[in-house]
């Protein structure tokens, strides 16, 4: 799924990303626990997440994360955002809660970490 077809979705807001949205997501995966990510996503994965402070972007980078978009309108530290730009990673943020977010990109088609092989 192209990532300006997530934007849509989530109805989200662009935090930071004069990047290419039309690159390919191939996964999602929500998460607040840092551990978690690192074990289950790969490279082209959108994180999303309540976490806010720039941890999520160090370990999107470890993880090659394409994209991370945070839920309930929470908004990140400027040091998050700083990070991300300085990475090239895509941030996002949505009014939407984990639950509803991830349901809604599951339903438009987009795979979770259980079904990639």
């Amino acid at each position: 799924m192209k990532l300006r077809e997530i934007i849509n979705i989530l109805e989200a807001e662009i935090i930071n990303g004069d990047s290419n949205f039309s690159q390919e997501i191939i996964m999602a995966y929500g998460s607040d626990l840092m551990s978690n990510v690192l074990a289950y996503i790969r490279s082209g994965t959108l994180l999303v997440t309540g976490n806010i402070n720039s941890q999520v972007v160090r370990t999107a980078e470890i993880a090659e994360i394409s994209a991370i978009c945070f839920i309930s309108n929470k908004g990140p530290h400027p040091d998050t955002i700083k990070m991300a730009q300085q990475n090239r990673i895509v941030l996002l943020q949505t009014r939407f809660a984990m639950f509803e977010a991830c349901g809604r990109l599951y339903k438009a088609g987009l795979s979770g970490c259980d079904e990639i092989k």
